[in-house]
């Protein structure tokens, strides 16, 4: 069997383009795609980034708000708020609620985990986290309890 060549032309052969954090196809000579600048950050102080975390659970009705200052235990954060929600669905409309009131008090992108399911929801808004619990899971894993206690005194070596 005789192979013929194709009268059509081959695609310009591509080279390599390293962008930071990406790498891409480009044709040669082609001007690269501009580079989207991210949203600007508006810096929050804790004390103002709390206040604004608090009024948002309390305008969903989250309950039992317990507001734990952990500047002197870790390093994550200088602010943990702890809150329970009724159900599952109560659980998804207080994350996304906060969400909304973190996003127009300037907050971008914070991070969040346990939305799909809604049994724990933790916000991670920089200087504050936010855990909304389901009670039971709540009352399961008890984070005010661990958090809150101070570490007992260790008996002197000798």
């Amino acid at each position: 069997m005789e192979h013929r060549r194709s009268s059509v032309p081959a695609p310009p052969i591509r080279a390599r383009q390293e962008v930071p954090h990406l790498t891409t196809l480009a044709t040669p000579g082609a001007t690269p795609a501009p580079t989207p600048t991210p949203a600007p950050t508006t810096a929050l102080d804790s004390a103002t980034l709390a206040g604004v975390v608090f009024r948002s659970l309390d305008d969903s009705k989250a309950e039992d708000i317990v507001t734990i200052d952990i500047r002197e235990k870790s390093s994550l954060a200088d602010v943990m708020i702890v809150a329970s929600g009724r159900s599952h669905r109560h659980v998804g409309a207080i994350a996304d609620r906060l969400l909304d009131d973190l996003a127009a008090a300037g907050l971008r992108d914070p991070r969040v985990e346990g939305l799909p399911h809604c049994d724990w929801v933790l916000v991670d808004a920089g200087d504050v986290l936010v855990h909304v619990f389901r009670p039971e899971v709540r009352g399961f894993y008890g984070l005010e309890k661990m958090w809150a206690a101070d570490p007992a005194p260790r008996p002197p070596r000798g």
